[in-house]
């Protein structure tokens, strides 16, 4: 019975709408008072009954919720044969909370998008090569699917013929369509909006970006911050005192509607539901603009950051480095070429890839016996030959002598901003290559954001030559600039920033850099949706769109001021009218749950403010290459 009382709570709420309608109208028009009191008294015990219900569920959990303030006021007034304020009280709680919930859901409008935006099903290749649809549910790894112009993509998977532009703005928070070809990354939910492509089935269901995605903003939505939990408990003792305070009220005065009206307008409704609905609204922009905040305590963590270290290689930069300059120390080097080739080939390391598009075509040799140097190179036995490749501490340690002439090569690199690939053969040295990184497109307008948002310091830590840090630094004005660091280097000055104070969030890849992401106060991660960015970091900056990173910086500073103006609204209604019932003539029940319910409006609207936040002067800026120099002979 209890169940279904409450799930016909709307229903109640129109009943007892009627009813007071009717009284009113039987008092004033029909002049009818009997009547008038009978529909009153109906209209209170219709509304008296889910909130008496869901006041005894709180007791059972010794719980004293506002609810059971609301009960005993509205059953008291009826026992006063106070029929009007008892059943106008009631309406307008359960009217209230009726509107509260529609208000929250628009709110949650982001995760419900984000719902209705996940595929139901797919056209699967079958064992006779035809395609047919079937329900997402029925889709494995390793299937093929195909997706025609204007459906979703219905799972995270690989191209593997076609062409297209597909819309990911579910997943990056970018609407402009980016061109898919053969061999590129698809993710789940995206929209083709041009184009016939085959892609292959890499992710599925839960497993997908999407869904993770999904799951990363109910959690987060669903989670309460520090600031909720004093809430929490503030509610658990403030109840009580206002049944203590309208009891002694009660006994000094024996006016028990003066005890009954206190119990109304000392309900902390507005108290309760101002912070979490700011969260809700703050963690919904993020989704929808490419920002996933994981939970209500990053937004308050990230909001007092006052550091912002930065990994330099996929970060400040692109991450996809070229060979901006060569000098080779033998005029025939296609054989060293060959041995270089062949030993970058075993690795995936960015400058490796960078090394061997610059070389193109050559011959291929046996690698034998690697050994890879921690923060070095790689050592390896090519053809009979000794090929080491790597930094200068690499040739340091191999013995290998640098002439004066690469002394200068080495130094002139470094200060044109390159990393150093050097390759030795037999102990002598043979190649020099720096390797340059283009700084990402707007990061220095980006910078300035985060300074003027109140970002006192901004580091930048990188494994690469201090040479190479230091012209990106003074590129984009950062504050501090550290090279030649590994990962625990990098966690280890972190936590010295902390000792200091500070309160620090690291912006970094989410992969090599796992030790500082977790150990900085806000952890931040740049992924194109990878599972270890999601399951690692604090925040993930969707498809490694750094301009991201001052709106979310921007926005959790907003919702942070959002919760303080909700909590300052909630507290300031209580107070005047608890000051009014004392001090005035005007203030009873009815007046007193009106308000009360306003309030809670009022911080609901005030939230929503947030869905809409945007980063004020926003400048696009475009990418200039710079073109690489020539490669240089050189004899010694």
């Amino acid at each position: 019975m209890q169940k279904y009382i409450l799930s016909k709570k709307n229903v109640i709420t129109v009943i007892s709408g009627l009813f007071i309608v009717l009284g009113f109208f039987s008092h004033f028009v029909l002049e009818n008072v009997g009547l008038s009191e009978w529909s009153l008294i109906i209209a209170s015990v219709f509304g008296i009954m889910p909130i008496a219900i869901q006041a005894f569920q709180a007791m059972k959990v010794k719980v004293i919720s506002i609810d059971v303030l609301v009960s005993i006021a509205a059953i008291g007034a009826l026992f006063i044969q106070n029929y009007e304020e008892s059943a106008i009280v009631t309406f307008l709680f359960l009217f209230g909370h009726y509107l509260e919930h529609r208000t929250l859901n628009q709110t949650r409008s982001a995760i419900k998008e984000l719902t209705e935006m996940a595929p139901e099903s797919a056209l699967k290749q079958m064992d006779n090569g035809e395609f047919e649809e079937v329900d997402v549910d029925d889709i494995d790894e390793g299937d093929i699917l195909l997706v025609k112009t204007g459906a979703k993509v219905p799972v995270d998977g690989t191209v593997l013929t076609g062409e297209g532009h597909i819309n990911e703005a579910s997943i990056t928070g970018e609407a402009v369509p980016v061109n898919k070809q053969a061999d590129a990354e698809v993710f789940a939910g995206t929209i083709l909006e041009n184009g016939t492509i085959q892609i292959r089935a890499d992710r599925v269901g839960e497993d997908t970006t999407f869904g993770k995605i999904i799951e990363l903003v109910e959690e987060a939505q669903d989670s309460k911050s520090e600031a909720e939990r004093f809430i929490d408990r503030f509610s658990k003792y403030y109840t009580p005192a206002v049944l203590v305070l309208a009891f002694i009220v009660w006994l000094v005065s024996q006016n028990a509607e003066l005890a009954i009206t206190i119990l109304v307008l000392g309900c902390p409704g507005a108290l309760v539901i101002g912070v979490p609905v700011s969260n809700v609204a703050g963690i919904g922009n993020g989704a929808r603009n490419g920002v996933l905040l994981k939970g209500s305590e990053v937004i308050q963590d990230f909001s007092n950051v006052d550091t912002i270290v930065f990994d330099k290689t996929g970060t400040l930069t692109v991450g996809n480095p070229t060979v901006a300059a060569t000098e080779l120390y033998e005029k025939d080097s296609a054989e060293t070429l060959g041995y270089l080739a062949s030993v970058e080939r075993e690795s995936d390391h960015p400058l490796a890839k960078a090394v061997l598009n610059q070389i193109g075509e050559t011959n291929f040799y046996p690698v034998e016996e690697t050994e890879v140097v921690k923060g070095g190179g790689i050592v390896s036995s090519v053809a009979g030959h000794r090929v080491a490749v790597g930094n200068v501490a690499l040739m340091e340690k191999e013995n290998v002598t640098l002439s004066t002439k690469v002394q200068k090569d080495v130094k002139r690199f470094e200060q044109q901003g390159n990393s150093l690939v050097l390759t030795a053969v037999d102990g002598e040295l043979k190649v020099l290559m720096g390797i340059r990184d283009q700084v990402r497109p707007g990061v220095k307008a980006n910078l300035q954001e985060l300074k003027d948002l109140g970002v006192k310091n901004l580091v930048v830590l990188s494994g690469d030559n201090q040479g190479t840090v230091d012209v990106v630094a003074g590129e984009l004005g950062l504050t501090e600039a550290h090279g030649h660091m590994l990962p625990e280097d990098k966690s280890a000055y972190i936590g010295k920033l902390q000792q200091r104070g500070q309160i620090v969030a690291f912006v970094g890849d989410g992969v090599n850099d796992s030790p500082s992401l977790a150990l900085a106060d806000i952890g931040i991660a740049m992924g194109s949706g990878t599972d270890v960015a999601i399951e690692t970091s604090d925040v993930v900056l969707m498809n490694s769109n750094f301009s991201n990173l001052p709106h979310a910086l921007g926005l959790v500073k907003a919702t942070a001021n959002n919760m303080k103006q909700n909590i300052v609204i909630a507290i300031g209604v209580v107070l005047v009218l608890l000051t009014s019932v004392f001090f005035s003539e005007w203030m009873n029940m009815s007046i007193g749950m009106l308000v009360h319910e306003g309030s809670i409006l009022v911080v609901i609207f005030n939230a929503m403010r947030l869905m809409k936040y945007k980063l004020k002067g926003r400048k696009e800026q475009k990418e200039v290459s710079a073109p690489a120099e020539k490669v240089k002979i050189s004899s010694e």
